[in-house]
């Protein structure tokens, strides 16, 4: 479990030995073309959050005379260590990683430090080796959030809990977090777990297999904690053929269209919304200024089991209910109100 502690001069001190063992390989010179390596390797190529990281963060890159180099594959974390080493050979002068798995990419990582050019882990922090820098949401206060709105809808019942991937550390933090929340209602009893699932990636067709298996076992469940929005999806699904959407309390993270859509037509609780483009854009700026020399403050320090603390740049989420939409994900523009409300004005037509 990772520890985040205050920017104290002690890990001021672990930051400046840790930025100049990786100083850049060449600093660009002003109005160079700063190169960046943008490695992602996702369970599936259809999940809309990184869809969404990716073309905002280019953008964000290319209005600050960066050139972005994406490779982006489903192809897990053999497939990523091959597209780190290629971006290796295409004189990158950072490198950007979202982490298929947090512990397994620290040989590939350190040799792209050992040639000089400045990491930094994009929402997944990476293990057992020094980064330049991390940068994410506060994946704990995800998993509060969770807790939080299952807690005040459910107050006492049945809950299932879907934790994301085990390669994951932010399922970890989330798990963490929900446990805060609802920690003391299990041990008095007025919450009990019918199961808690551990994914081995972050796949929605596992959870809905595990899901079904437990409906099989089960109906009597009031309550279920979902790791993102796909996989409440699935879970939706599942209840539905029970005639238990609506009835049944689902949050998740991400605030996909779809989960959105679900929770404005009652079927889903709550989503963790988490402002992308704040999070795409800070890492972009990050990228370029550690490149030219220079580091941002960070807002904490954390530890990765690799002996130096890594500078840690943090956004923090929000939750999305019913009653919210409109003043959250539909006024930041992260979705439309007519992609949002589609379904319910459909069935409102169809009632006239």
């Amino acid at each position: 479990m990772k520890k985040v502690s205050k920017c104290y001069a002690i890990a001021f001190c672990a930051l400046l030995v840790c930025v100049s063992c990786s100083a850049p390989k060449k600093k660009p010179m002003a109005g160079d073309t700063v190169r960046i390596g943008f490695s992602i390797a996702s369970d599936t190529f259809i999940i809309e959050r990184w869809n969404k990281d990716v073309k905002i963060f280019s953008g964000a890159a290319h209005e600050l005379g960066a050139e972005v180099l994406v490779q982006l594959s489903a192809g897990g974390t053999r497939e990523q260590m091959s597209q780190i080493n290629f971006l290796l050979t295409r004189d990158i002068d950072v490198l950007v990683v979202i982490a298929h798995d947090y512990e397994l990419l620290s040989g590939v990582i350190k040799k792209v430090r050992d040639a000089k050019i400045p990491v930094i882990a994009y929402d997944r922090l990476i293990y057992g080796v020094p980064v330049d820098a991390y940068i994410s949401f506060n994946n704990r206060e995800v998993g509060r959030l969770f807790g939080k709105a299952l807690k005040q809808e459910v107050p006492r019942g049945r809950y299932v809990i879907i934790n994301g991937s085990v390669r994951d550390n932010n399922s970890f933090e989330v798990n963490a977090g929900l446990k805060e929340i609802i920690g003391s209602s299990i041990q008095s009893g007025e919450i009990s777990i019918v199961e808690e699932v551990w994914l081995q990636d972050w796949s929605s067709d596992e959870a809905r297999e595990k899901m079904a298996a437990i409906l099989e076992r089960t109906t009597d469940i009031q309550a279920v904690s979902c790791a993102n929005d796909q996989i409440a999806s699935a879970v939706i699904q599942l209840l539905a053929e029970y005639r238990l959407a609506g009835k049944v309390a689902v949050v998740g993270q991400d605030a996909d269209i779809g989960a959105c859509q679900k929770i404005v037509e009652g079927t889903q609780l709550m989503t963790v919304y988490k402002p992308i483009v704040r999070l795409a854009s800070r890492a972009a700026e990050l990228a370029v200024t550690l490149v030219r020399g220079t580091l941002p403050s960070p807002d904490a320090y954390i530890d990765n089991n690799s002996g130096t603390p890594v500078p840690y740049y943090m956004e923090e989420p929000r939750s999305v209910f019913q009653s919210n939409m409109d003043s959250s994900v539909i006024r930041d523009g992260f979705h439309s109100a007519e992609d949002v409300y589609r379904n319910v004005r459909v069935l409102s037509d169809q009632d006239e």
